[in-house]
């Protein structure tokens, strides 16, 4: 059972910045106070993520996209043994747990359970009224095998299946105690009713975001300890006071690097390539509106750690490797209109409104009039299929410093945005390339009112 492990974890939909602070502050946090701290990520990688992964050899963090307990939180690894042995050597293990014997074929499937319940029925049918049965020794019991002392209709769950799908079916069983088997249908463990009854919550850091509708689903039956960011509050409520650290910074990674450096220690170079490559990306290669004097000085920090001989960045210099990261994050042409419209996607809510603002990065507008027919497609099915009242599609020239908006459903509120629009539809926001400081601000003062 797993009740101490801390998940660090960005908003779904990841961008680079939250890929990498989540790594990073997983990575101080055993550094710094030894316990089990993993990074996760709430939903899949995207190209320029990849790219930065594999251009430091490292491996992404595990997905987690829902925070439901599994199975797994409540499973013990109990000892077992075989039907053909005598029932002395599952007697020797109930009595070493809390009266279970789990009885398991050779070939690793459960076969069933001693238990003190299937072990008097076991004796009743054994000895009975006879009394010659009567004056049977234990000795001789203990020499019968297993599997005639087992029950053998025990339900079986899957260690990585949510508990909470499978509450009604417990609830319904006589007994208390269940099969834990993995996806090959092989004994991992046993799971008592009380434990699944009220299994121990994840325990998750949230980095790069503060919104429960950007978060991992089930959010709500998690144990949240901290949120490290810097965006806009949207914050979900909590049980018990938490570390709320939200600062004006153009990245999280910004953020980590200061922490690292706050303790005196220094990042490997692979990971400060990684957290690096997170605030690169999110301030356009420190040329973005958000980007603040901690963002060059975190840029200069991680540089010094990462750009060192024998490490994957030497010979490289900030602005070499921007300019890398950013073309890995830019491109139409190879991409699926669907995964553009979706991947790096934040759902907001204002003035009654349920809405969706996508972006995506490119070097040259001509790539957005080749595929603007498909994007649009693409941004009204996806609207449709999240029951969204509207969307929109910033594509960012990186090169050039400004955005062209694509909206679907667009309500007659932004009627009034200060971007002019073009015979196509699309608007024209020059000078727009954050989707947090500039862009969002316009959009939800004119749906607020």
């Amino acid at each position: 059972m797993q009740t101490n492990r801390i998940y660090v974890i960005g908003h779904v939909n990841p961008d680079t910045d939250s890929i990498a602070s989540a790594m990073g502050y997983a990575w101080l946090l055993r550094e710094r106070d030894g316990g089990e701290v993993l990074a996760a990520r709430a939903g899949p990688i995207n190209p320029q993520t990849a790219w930065v992964l594999k251009r430091l050899n490292m491996e992404a963090p595990l997905l987690l996209n829902d925070a439901s307990p599994r199975f797994e939180s409540v499973t013990r690894h109990l000892d077992s043994t075989h039907p053909e042995q005598e029932l002395r050597e599952a007697w020797a293990i109930a009595s070493r747990t809390w009266g279970v014997a789990p009885v398991v074929n050779e070939d690793g499937t459960p076969y069933g359970m001693v238990t003190g319940t299937s072990l008097f029925a076991f004796l009743s049918q054994l000895v009975g009224p006879h009394p010659r049965r009567q004056e049977m020794r234990i000795a001789d019991i203990l020499e019968l095998p297993c599997k005639d002392a087992c029950q053998t209709d025990i339900p079986r769950f899957q260690l990585n299946n949510r508990i909470r799908d499978s509450l009604n079916r417990i609830l319904r069983q006589e007994g208390d105690d269940f099969w834990v088997i993995n996806e090959e249908g092989l004994y991992v463990g046993v799971c008592r009713q009380r434990d699944v009854l009220k299994p121990p919550r994840l325990r998750l850091i949230l980095v790069d975001h503060n919104e429960s509708r950007q978060a991992l689903n089930a959010l709500d039956e998690a144990e949240l300890i901290e949120i490290l960011d810097h965006h806009r509050l949207g914050n979900p409520s909590t049980h018990i006071p938490i570390r709320f650290s939200v600062d004006v910074v153009g990245s999280t990674s910004t953020l980590v690097s200061e922490r690292i450096e706050d303790v005196g220690l220094s990042a490997p170079a692979d990971l400060a390539g990684l957290l690096l490559a997170g605030l690169l990306s999110d301030t356009l290669q420190l040329t973005s509106p958000t980007t603040t004097p901690r963002d060059h000085r975190a840029a200069e920090r991680l540089g010094r750690w990462s750009f060192v001989r024998g490490s994957p960045l030497f010979g490289e210099n900030i602005d070499s490797y921007g300019e890398q990261v950013l073309h890995a994050g830019t491109g139409l042409a190879t991409r699926d209109p669907r995964e553009l419209v979706s991947t790096d996607m934040k759902l907001y809510e204002a003035g009654g409104f349920r809405f969706a603002i996508a972006q995506v990065e490119v070097t040259d507008m001509l790539q957005l009039r080749e595929h603007q027919t498909e994007l649009d497609q693409a941004l009204k099915e996806m609207r449709e299929r999240r029951g969204l009242d509207f969307a929109m599609l910033m594509v960012t020239d990186v090169v050039e410093g400004s955005s062209w908006l694509l909206l679907t459903n667009e309500p007659s509120e932004l009627s009034d945005l200060p971007y002019p629009r073009r015979s196509d539809g699309s608007r024209r926001a020059e000078g727009v390339v954050s989707r947090k400081k500039q862009l969002l601000p316009v959009i939800l003062g004119l749906l607020e009112g």
